[in-house]
């Protein structure tokens, strides 16, 4: 984390309309920026996302001058947010809402202390690697999208496994039956890539990690990889079942794979730059939320 010394006057702010339906939440954080002479505005509930590239938030739709913007929900809120943002590269400060909150700076007992921390400087800038991923057919790029967390290749309709082959930088690694594969960031070691085995990694090294979900085979685990690594998923004969199998952004965006598809993973050109202003160490984190 690098540390800033610069105060911000300019917000936006980004609610899971869920977790806030009223807007009392969002409500009180802009009147508080607002009162401190700070610009503050947020995203129109009504404002639709037809015909756009986006998911959750209308990045066209945030002001120039905005130097943070304000993320209040769960950390799948906070993701989302990162990931309609990135081409934007502004920092997000995440304020939890939700449950768990890995990601989130701060959450609504404490969010003024953090709105003062980062008007008068005090704060750091996390700087998270992201990952690109396209998906090939028949030697033609048919999809492609970003990740923060992981991309994820797994079966959906019936309970089959489903059949890939791994290489790295051009050389085959393994080939597995499984119910898929989590490429993941460091980032992503506290979400699904945990929850399928994989190891908690400190979330700002720059790596990859690749982590078959039950694999049929005892002696198949994570492997780690540099962030310059080129990660290539085969998809291999299903054994003539049904091609019921799917590629996912993040758990949000995803693309249908079949046989002979070709999922390339890499370092993405851009990053996630969240906030942080709590002392609380990374070690802290897991233990307080493990």
């Amino acid at each position: 984390m690098e540390k800033d010394t610069k105060g911000l006057k300019s917000f936006y702010i980004i609610t899971n309309q869920m977790k806030d339906p009223n807007h009392e939440m969002t409500d009180q954080i802009m009147s508080y920026l607002n009162e401190r002479g700070m610009q503050c505005t947020c995203q129109n509930p009504e404002e639709g996302l037809e015909g756009t590239n986006y998911r959750y938030s209308n990045a066209d739709a945030v002001p120039e001058d905005v130097q943070c913007i304000i993320v209040l929900g769960g950390d799948g809120t906070l993701i989302q947010a990162a990931r309609d943002m990135h081409h934007k590269q502004i920092p997000l400060m995440g304020v939890n809402i939700g449950t768990l909150g890995f990601l989130a700076d701060t959450d609504m007992n404490n969010v003024y202390d953090a709105l003062n921390h980062v008007i008068e400087g005090n704060y750091g800038i996390d700087r998270r690697m992201m990952l690109n991923g396209k998906v090939y057919r028949d030697g033609k790029a048919i999809y492609e999208n970003i990740a923060l967390n992981d991309v994820v290749i797994n079966r959906c309709g019936t309970l089959r496994v489903i059949d890939f082959d791994v290489y790295v930088n051009g050389t085959y690694l393994n080939s597995y039956s499984a119910d898929g594969v989590i490429v993941s960031t460091a980032t992503g070691s506290t979400a699904y890539s945990l929850s399928a085995g994989g190891p908690i990694v400190q979330p700002n090294a720059q790596m990859m990690m690749v982590t078959p979900i039950c694999p049929h085979a005892m002696n198949q685990r994570s492997i780690i990889f540099s962030d310059s690594d080129t990660i290539e998923i085969l998809m291999t004969s299903n054994k003539k079942l049904s091609e019921e199998r799917v590629a996912t952004f993040d758990g949000e965006m995803f693309c249908d794979v079949i046989t002979g598809d070709r999922i390339v993973i890499t370092k993405s050109e851009k990053i996630s730059q969240f906030v942080k202003t709590t002392k609380l160490s990374f070690l802290e984190r897991v233990r307080e939320k493990m």
